[in-house]
């Protein structure tokens, strides 16, 4: 019997890459592949890149550097390694980096792993192999859905993507130009995996987009499902707990979300809805194609709807021609929201995007500065809207044993993590848990009484 081939998969950025690293390992499973932890153990090696971040590029290389020693310790050994590089910077960079780093065999775009299987083929016989083209193809018609026990293996929570591409084409993102244009999935094809995934153990999904809430995928019924339409009917499927959705556009939240979250029990009261800047000024410049005031408004439609929700942001501090006082209007605008979390990143800019032609730069002491400044205020509002859990019953969702024996680890409505002694059975249980106290960013309590009227939520709700 023929032993089974190694895949080790590393991902970089967004939960997207999660998913799809997922996906691609569901893919090779079918060619004979099984998963390994070790890049040193594995006969294929891909590394799922991400082009958000400063420097993506420059981290794929200097892996590849590592790699390249890997793959020749294993031919000294007369075992044959091949390197993929996958994802957004294999789509804006394939050419490139087939010239500057000839250890790597396979280079495949984000919309094309679907075509990992004859990519290999290709490669092992010695053809170029490269696929950074946007397909005429839906990769999810051609994609296996997950083994069993893969679904188990992974836990009881899962991601699935719904939408992927970005119309908006905020000036300072790459992802219009490498995972193209808004396309939705069809309703009964998330249906069919969400079914699958929870008849297998998966208690808390979370659908995915680059633009998730612009999801206008076909419906069972034959028309155009919103995204509170798709959430309603995932609602339904027995074993599913919960529902989220990342991350959304402040522009494209309309009233059918609005109502999934008055209305689905299993949609947590949480949203990551970035803004970027409290500046309209700099909001132009960004093409983010809201005010800070629309920003604000639809807020308070989600408030209005749910009173116990929370949200989380992202920020970009010293994008190009930012002032001082295009700042303080961010600072005003956090203020004013009063966020459970939120993400903050100095602007750095991306080849082929208009920022990186912007010409009115920020220093990067004007930078550093900003952004301790702004951390600290969301550090603030994370630790109070934390501590409001103290001396309240939540509800929790138990993932995994904790690091210390006998603990138990979940998450409460708002993602944060919570620890309690307790039995490894409550694994995949929602229980009500008695917040005693807090650790930095965990929350610390024991099982509480199953009474329905004793559970609050953090917000005093």
């Amino acid at each position: 019997m023929t032993p089974p081939r190694k895949l080790h998969i590393k991902s970089y950025g967004c939960q997207m890459n999660v998913y799809d690293a997922q996906r691609m390992a569901d893919t090779l499973a079918g060619e004979g592949f099984v998963e390994t932890t070790e890049a040193d153990d594995a006969d294929l090696v891909i590394l799922n890149t991400c082009h958000i971040r400063e420097k993506a590029s420059e981290k794929v290389y200097s892996e590849l550097g590592r790699l390249r020693a890997t793959k020749e310790e294993a031919a000294r050994q007369g075992r044959q390694v091949r390197i993929a590089v996958a994802g957004c910077v294999a789509q804006a960079e394939g050419a490139e980096i087939m010239r500057r780093a000839p250890v790597v065999d396979i280079v495949v775009g984000p919309q094309s792993y679907h075509h990992l299987p004859q990519l290999l083929a290709r490669s092992r016989a010695g053809e170029p192999a490269v696929e950074t083209e946007f397909p005429v193809d839906d990769k999810f018609s051609f994609l296996p859905l997950p083994k069993a026990e893969a679904i188990r293996a992974r836990g009881i929570s899962a991601f699935v993507t719904v939408q992927e591409g970005c119309d908006k084409f905020c000036t300072f993102c790459v992802v219009p130009y490498t995972r193209g244009a808004e396309v939705s999935r069809p309703a009964s094809k998330i249906i069919d995996e969400v079914k699958r995934l929870a008849d297998n153990g998966v208690r808390e999904i979370t659908l995915i987009g680059q633009n998730v809430n612009a999801y206008h995928g076909e419906g069972c019924d034959g028309r155009t499902w919103s995204l509170g339409a798709l959430l309603t009917r995932l609602a339904d499927i027995p074993g599913v707990a919960r529902l989220r959705y990342s991350t959304s556009h402040p522009r494209d939240v309309d009233d059918s979300l609005i109502a999934a979250h008055r209305d689905l029990r299993a949609l947590m009261p949480f949203v990551h809805l970035p803004v970027q800047s409290g500046s309209d000024r700099i909001l132009a410049a960004m093409n983010r194609r809201h005010t800070a005031r629309d920003y604000l408004k639809v807020v308070e439609r989600f408030r209005t709807a749910c009173q116990d929700i929370a949200f989380s942001s992202d920020f970009i501090v010293g994008f190009p021609g930012e002032t001082a006082s295009d700042f303080s209007d961010t600072l005003a605008l956090v203020a004013q929201i009063g966020y459970a979390a939120a993400y903050s990143f100095k602007y750095s800019p991306r080849p082929g995007t208009p920022a990186a032609e912007m010409r009115e730069t920020v220093s990067a002491a004007d930078m550093d500065e900003r952004l301790a400044r702004l951390q600290d205020l969301i550090d603030s509002q994370q630790s109070a809207f934390n501590r409001a859990a103290i001396g309240r019953i939540v509800d929790v969702l138990f993932e995994r044993a904790a690091r210390n024996p006998g603990q138990i680890v979940g998450r409460t409505a708002y993602l944060q993590p919570a620890h309690v002694m307790a039995p490894p059975d409550i694994i995949g249980q929602v229980k009500p848990v008695r917040i005693e106290s807090l650790e930095r960013y965990s929350l610390l309590g024991e099982l509480a009484s199953t009474n329905p009227a004793a559970i609050l939520s953090p917000t005093g709700a």
